[in-house]
């Protein structure tokens, strides 16, 4: 598999149903659970004794970073969404999450489930989030609690990557641009 790599003793367990975009990095102690997804040039880097454990149906999108420090793991519930270019440093989240595009979650945090971390929140070190809250700004606050309907489309957010990911194993090829044969004309806006 593109993208994977171990790391002397380390190496990273991921399930077939998985899909790992070719430049993306997942390099030594990563578990990743049944249908995941880790997006273009997202790096997983698991360079130590302290795992980085994602759960089932978690998409980690374009350009995110996760990485653990000794004596901080990072542990990822199931059904949670990791925006564009999040980083995600030594925290817990929990199950059905949302960390928004450009947010930075920082060591032993840990958030709820069933929350949204707004785009480019800053969670630092320390801070516990409760479950079901939508939390913004740097540092990140909770502006209020979540609903049902909030939760419902958490958890279509997470259905949607997995979704998406069984589409790109599928249908993602790598293209020669060199063969004209093969290259489209651009499209005229």
């Amino acid at each position: 598999m593109k993208g994977v790599y171990t790391l002397g003793h380390y190496v990273p367990t991921i399930l077939s149903s998985c899909w790992i975009a070719p430049n993306a990095a997942v390099v030594g102690n990563v578990v990743i659970g049944e249908g995941c997804s880790v997006w273009f040039s997202a790096t997983i880097r698991g360079d130590n004794n302290e795992p980085i454990t994602i759960g089932a149906r978690t998409n980690v999108q374009d350009g995110a970073v996760l990485h653990a420090d000794a004596g901080v793991p990072l542990t990822i519930g199931k059904d949670v969404t990791i925006g564009h270019q999040a980083m995600l440093h030594g925290c817990t989240i929990g199950d059905n999450s949302l960390i928004g595009i450009g947010a930075t979650v920082l060591n032993k945090s840990i958030i709820g489930k069933n929350c949204i971390i707004g785009a480019h929140c800053l969670i630092p070190e320390n801070k516990t989030i409760p479950d079901n809250s939508l939390v913004v700004g740097s540092p990140g606050k909770v502006v209020r609690q979540l609903t049902e309907e909030h939760f419902q489309a958490l958890k279509e957010s997470a259905d949607h990557y997995v979704k998406n990911a069984d589409w790109f194993k599928e249908a993602l090829k790598p293209m020669d641009v060199d063969d004209e044969a093969t290259a489209s004309t651009p499209s005229k806006l």
